[in-house]
Formats: C-alpha cells, sequence, structure tokens
C-alpha cells in the first residue's frame, strides 16, 4: 500500500479516473433526477441518495470481480456474422434500455404530458422508481468499470476513483436536480444525451466501436449552444423586470382573455384563427377586465365628466326656474356654485334642493355639503377610495391653478370599467353605424376607443392628451377642418363636425374591410 501512495503514476491515474468517472456519472446523476421527480417531494432526495449510493455499492462490487469481467470479452455464440459475449449482450440489453427510457421520457414532455401533477395527483410509487434506478445503476456502472479496469491496473485506485465521484456527485445532486428542472430546454437536452449514449452502447454491442471523444464532442457542443440560450433567455427576463410588475401582469391576462399584447398584436394566433373555438370571453367580459387591470395606471383625468357636460346649479337664478332645472335632468347630485362654475359653494342631492325649494320658496347654503376637492393628478384608485368615504357625494376635480377641470361620480368608475352608462340626456361616444364603421364623439375616451375597435396605440404613454380630440390635435399638429383624415394601422379618422375651437365628432372606417367589398 505505501508503494502503491508513493508512486506519482498511481496518483495520475486516480486523478484521470476520478474525472472520467465524474464525466460518466453525470448521465447516471441526470437520470435519477429525472426518474425522482415522479415521486412525492419528500421522497426525491431520498430517491437521489439510494440511487448514488446504490451506484457506489454496485461498482464497487463489480470492481470486486474485476477478473470475472475481463472475461466477458470472450465470444459466447455468434449470429448472422456478430460474435456475443457477455459484455456485449449486457452493453446492448442496457442501451435498448436506455433507448426506451430516454423516447418515453421525451414523448411526455414534447406531447404536453404532464410530468410531475400537483400534490394531490398520484406519484409514482418508491420501490417502483427505486427499481428503475438500480436497472439503471447496473448499465452505467457496468460502462464506467470496464473503462476502469482498461485505465488502471491497481484495483485500490480505481475504488478509489469510484468513492470520490460517486461523493462528488452526492454533494452535487441536490443543486443540479434543481437546476435542471428548472429549465425545461437542458431537460429536453439531457433526454437527447440519454438517447445518444443508448445509440452508443448498443453499437458496441453489435461490435462496432464508437469514439468516446465523437460522443462527448457533440454532447460539449450541444452544451455550448444551451448555454447561449439560457443566456439569452436571462438578459429577455431582464429586459421584462424593468417594466412594473402590474404592467406586465395586466397585459398577460388580458391577453389570455383574447386581447392585444404590447405590440398590438392579437394573442390569437392568425394561421388558427380559422380553426379556433368560440372564445371563453364574450367582448364584453374582456372589457371590464381589461378596465379592472388598467384603472391602476390612469389618473382622474381620464375618468372624469369633463368641465363642459358638467350640470350646476346657480344660486343666483330663480328658485322657478332652478327647479325646472331640477325636475328636467336626470342627474342626482349637483354643484352649487354662486355665478360660475369657477365659484363652487358646495355640493348637493336633487332631493334636497327640490325640498329646500318647496319650503322655504329659496335656496340657502344650509342644505348643501361642503365640497371634495382633488388635483387632475390623483390616481383612479386614490378616487375611488375618496367616493368610498364620500357616502354618494361627487368629487370635483382641480387643475395646478384651482380651476374646476371637471368632476367624478361612482358612474364615471363605473363606466371606466364596463364601458358607457349614457343619462337620458345623453348619447353614446362610441357608435356603430355600420359593419367597420362607427361614429365617435371629439370627448370619447382612448382606452374605451382601442376596445370597441379592437386595437391598440391610441393611448398616449405620458397621458398628454385623453379623447379623440386631444389624439388627432397630438397628432396632426394642428387643429383640424371637416374632412381631414388621420390614418392608424387599418383604421382612417375623419373629422365630419369642427369648430374653431374644439373638434366635436369623427367617423371612423377600417380601410382594409372595405377594400375586401
Amino acid at each position: 500500500m505505501i508503494e502503491l501512495l508513493s508512486d506519482p503514476a498511481a496518483w495520475v491515474g486516480l486523478l484521470t479516473l476520478v474525472v472520467l468517472e465524474i464525466v460518466l456519472g453525470i448521465d447516471n446523476l441526470i437520470f435519477i433526477a429525472i426518474l425522482a421527480e415522479k415521486l412525492p417531494p419528500h421522497q426525491r432526495d431520498k430517491a437521489r441518495v439510494i440511487g448514488l449510493g446504490l451506484a457506489l455499492v454496485m461498482r464497487l462490487a463489480l470492481l470486486s470481480v474485476v477478473s470475472w469481467l475481463v472475461t466477458l470479452t470472450t465470444p459466447l455464440f455468434g449470429l448472422g456474422g456478430f460474435s456475443f459475449s457477455g459484455r456485449d449482450l449486457i452493453l446492448l440489453v442496457g442501451g435498448l434500455f436506455l433507448l426506451f427510457k430516454a423516447t418515453s421520457e421525451l414523448h411526455e414532455r414534447l406531447e404536453g404530458v404532464p410530468h410531475t401533477g400537483p400534490a394531490t395527483a398520484a406519484y409514482a410509487s418508491f420501490s417502483v422508481v427505486v427499481a428503475q434506478i438500480v436497472v439503471l445503476d447496473a448499465v452505467f456502472s457496468l460502462d464506467a468499470v470496464i473503462t476502469a479496469v482498461g485505465m488502471v491496473d491497481q484495483l485500490p485506485v480505481m475504488m478509489a476513483a469510484v468513492v470520490i465521484s460517486i461523493g462528488v456527485m452526492l454533494l452535487a445532486s441536490k443543486a443540479l436536480t434543481r437546476f435542471v428542472n428548472a429549465h425545461p430546454t437542458v431537460v429536453v437536452l439531457c433526454l437527447s444525451f440519454l438517447l445518444m449514449i443508448g445509440l452508443s452502447l448498443v453499437a458496441e454491442g453489435l461490435g462496432f466501436h464508437l469514439p468516446k471523444g465523437y460522443l462527448y464532442a457533440a454532447i460539449g457542443f450541444s452544451i455550448l449552444i444551451e448555454v447561449f440560450n439560457q443566456w439569452a433567455h436571462r438578459n429577455d427576463l431582464k429586459a421584462q423586470a424593468r417594466r412594473p410588475l402590474r404592467e406586465r401582469t395586466a397585459e398577460s391576462v388580458i391577453r389570455l382573455l383574447g386581447g392585444r399584447g404590447r405590440d398590438g398584436a392579437m394573442a390569437q394566433d392568425p394561421a388558427r384563427s380559422a380553426q379556433a373555438e368560440a372564445p371563453a370571453f364574450a367582448p364584453e367580459e374582456r372589457h371590464m377586465v381589461s378596465g379592472v387591470l388598467t384603472l391602476a395606471e390612469r389618473n382622474v383625468r381620464s375618468i372624469m365628466t369633463l368641465r363642459s357636460d358638467v350640470s350646476w346649479v346657480n344660486l343666483d337664478d330663480a328658485p322657478g326656474h332652478i327647479r325646472a332645472q331640477l325636475l328636467g335632468t336626470p342627474h342626482g347630485m349637483f354643484p352649487v356654485c354662486r355665478g360660475s362654475l369657477d365659484a363652487v359653494v358646495g355640493t348637493a342631492r336633487a332631493k334636497d334642493l327640490l325640498a329646500a325649494i318647496m319650503q322655504n320658496d329659496r335656496l340657502d347654503e344650509t342644505c348643501l355639503r361642503a365640497p371634495l376637492y382633488v388635483p387632475e393628478s390623483t390616481t383612479a384608485i386614490r378616487v375611488i377610495e375618496i367616493l368610498r368615504k364620500a357616502r354618494g357625494q361627487l368629487v370635483l376635480v382641480n387643475d395646478e391653478h384651482g380651476a374646476l377641470r371637471g368632476l367624478v361620480t361612482p358612474i364615471d368608475v363605473l363606466e371606466a370599467i364596463a364601458g358607457e352608462f349614457p343619462d337620458e340626456d345623453e348619447t353614446l361616444e362610441v357608435q356603430a353605424i355600420a359593419p367597420d364603421q362607427w361614429s365617435v364623439a371629439g370627448t370619447a375616451d382612448l382606452r374605451l376607443l382601442e376596445q370597441m375597435l379592437q386595437t391598440h396605440g391610441l393611448v398616449s404613454n405620458d397621458d398628454s392628451y385623453i379623447s379623440m380630440a386631444g389624439l388627432l390635435l397630438a397628432k396632426l399638429g394642428h387643429h383640424p377642418g371637416i374632412g381631414e383624415v388621420w390614418t392608424h394601422d387599418d383604421l382612417a379618422f375623419e373629422i365630419t363636425d369642427a369648430d374653431e375651437q374644439r373638434i366635436k365628432s369623427v367617423a371612423v372606417r377600417r380601410v382594409e374591410s372595405q377594400r375586401e367589398h
């Protein structure tokens, strides 16, 4: 033993054999990891340890009868010009086993058959998995032991190399298994390696020698390509992570519902659209889900009733005029002002104002509530909280100079989610007048318009405009006249009514559809 420890050739052989045994054992370890995934989570570590322990015992046992292994190269019988030894038969059976097992695993993954299920699924039996690991260890152990016999003459060196290599793999098994199962493409690549090794074993069993260098060169090249693939995927995830999580989540849900993604492409594959089944969600449902998910991105400007559309009560008007106004307007809550909207005194319900006029034949400030103000930069989510605490009261929206820009009621929030709910004195801002033709008011909300037209890219990224008129003014760069047209994707927007101050209505038509007709 002392002579063996002092022999430099023995140390060189030991190091070389350890490296080779680790390389040969990686495939064994990967297959053990794949088989262990079929077990319940609490049994997987145990299966890995038992699998590698059996591999160690089996290799040491085979090495102890090394003299008998050498005789396995003696031909036992011939068939069709081929002579078969015991070693050839073992390699042939082992190679066929690897081909069958790797092919079945690839079929499960490529055909979408779940490899592992939820906690309530029926897992494979522990004894069945261990039995497969034993067979697998027998195949790989024979290959590794025969390699050791061919490289080193001293039995203690062979055993030391096997123990060291198995120890290294045992320490790295959990991390390697976690990495492999977290990357599906790596699993497919490893199963492909097993196919190559199985083919190599079958070839050797039939007497055709395949140089190991060719096999490992192919594996090494494939691993290099997969490293580049994982690197690119990681950089893509980093780029996606720069966008807010809420935005990415909302976009993913909208895409699943059949909406459009960030690039405007339909979530459904166009090549399969003709064969696709009816969508699981109706357009109205998709619009509502989209409205909820995008509500956090919106400020109060995009959901409020504009100043020009606000109905308000003037305290300076005669009681009879106010009474007629309240009876002729379907609104239930009004801002009450003195002379103009810039002089808000308070807010009041219509029934309270009518009761005050009937009792006192006049209006005074005793029936008014203190107005609630928010800046126009307030988020829609924050406004919802304020409305919830306001107990039915409306909220007034001011700009940075204190000028009234509009107001928000619970109905405005509901319209931002589910679309328009026009009052008796209002008309729909977006109306379908013919197939692929719409009449759009200049004040129409762009998010609602995108949903109605099934398009993308109309909404401003910086909230510099929120309406149809604001979009056209920003894109055309001047105040357009009647008849001017702006196109976006396959849609044409033509101004049909405008004056010197504002765009009142726009006709929208789908250009490609008209060309087909």
